[in-house]
């Protein structure tokens, strides 16, 4: 009886590892039927643009959802989450592919910011010294974007 509990646990441990995880934007995953916002970072909304050093403007949200796609290319992710959940639901995590932290990797490339935690803070600076993802050129901070687009979608 043991055993078969054993095997049963193992099943579900194996199966939560292995969900296909969706990555909805260069901050959220969807891991199975879990919705996930990795906790202290922001990145680009999906539909932000950025501008380059010339001022060409580029898709900085999907740059942002490519880099954290190809961070984990069919990888097992492992999600360490806090207690509490965001305002819309979202489970909010540190996020590993083998012992790298998804979190701090999108940081130090520049695809998002240090959000409400210190503890990215100095990634973020050096991404910005090194002029990294979205730092190379002109951009609205997210939290700002998504402001200014409930302000437009109230009018």
């Amino acid at each position: 009886m043991k055993y078969l509990f054993l095997a049963v646990l193992l099943c579900v441990a194996a199966n939560s590892a292995l969900a296909q995880v969706k990555v909805v934007d260069g901050d959220s995953l969807e891991i199975g039927d879990r919705r996930i916002r990795l906790d202290g970072i922001d990145a680009p909304e999906l539909v932000q643009t950025c501008f380059t050093p010339s001022g060409d403007e580029y898709a900085c949200g999907k740059e942002a959802l490519n880099f954290a796609e190809e961070l984990i290319k069919d990888k097992p992710v492992d999600c360490r989450c806090l207690p509490e959940k965001d305002r819309y639901g979202r489970e909010l995590c540190e996020c590993f592919v083998d012992d790298t932290s998804l979190n701090k990797t999108l940081v130090q490339s520049g695809w998002a910011m240090s959000y409400r935690d210190a503890k990215y803070d100095e990634l973020q600076d050096e991404a910005e010294a090194d002029k990294r993802g979205i730092w190379q050129g002109k951009f609205m901070r997210p939290a700002l974007f998504r402001a200014l687009e409930r302000v437009t979608e109230q009018k």
